[in-house]
């Protein structure tokens, strides 16, 4: 999840302003070494990278898959990522149990799509993460830390930003930056034994 060697973006978008968009510059601002997927299949190239159609259209493994599409389409790329043998997904899209009955319905059907492929899921409804030791941001923030020795799990999203703008205007450093959102899969239990035996924290 903090060091893949190939990235997938489902909903990556060429339009500056959208999340779709800002994921991609991220990952590629970042110093990302590792290979970065677009998939949107009405785009051709984003950014300058080849854009997919469909995830099932990337040869080779993908270690990780960042979802930014509306929620009602979630199901659908997170059962496409499982078929095309994703580790990890990162659901960056809201509309989950956080706005009722509806969406919570729809987050057990994506836990369960994750369980039955043995992915391993952050989110639904989250910035992202960052590595700053791997390096890579594959979240929607407008910036990236400092490298550092602290990690930070945060479940609000809002605070995640305030913090890591304020941490940036003083020169505070970070290893790793979650955000849990609403915790499907993955709490802050798994990231914080993840810390406590990572050398880079």
């Amino acid at each position: 999840l903090f060091n893949p060697s190939s990235i997938a973006v489902v909903g990556a978008s060429k339009a500056p302003g959208k999340i779709g968009n800002a994921i991609i510059v991220n990952l590629l601002n970042s110093g990302y070494g590792g290979n970065v997927y677009p998939v949107n299949p009405g785009e051709k190239e984003i950014e300058g990278l080849a854009c997919y159609s469909s995830v099932l259209d990337i040869a080779g493994d993908i270690d990780l898959a960042v979802i930014s599409v509306p929620a009602r389409l979630v199901l659908n790329a997170a059962e496409e990522c499982g078929k095309a043998g994703v580790k990890n997904l990162i659901v960056v899209s809201a509309g989950f149990k956080e706005v009722g009955a509806e969406g919570l319905e729809m987050e057990k059907k994506l836990i369960s799509t994750c369980q039955e492929y043995g992915m391993r899921l952050l989110g639904p409804n989250v910035v992202g993460l960052m590595d700053t030791h791997t390096p890579l941001n594959a979240s929607f923030a407008n910036a990236f830390p400092k490298k550092g020795e602290i990690a930070f799990l945060s479940q609000s999203g809002a605070m995640l930003v305030a913090i890591l703008d304020w941490s940036i205007s003083i020169g505070l450093g970070f290893s790793k930056i979650v955000s849990l959102g609403n915790k499907g899969d993955l709490s802050e239990i798994d990231f914080i034994k993840h810390a406590a035996n990572d050398p880079n924290t």
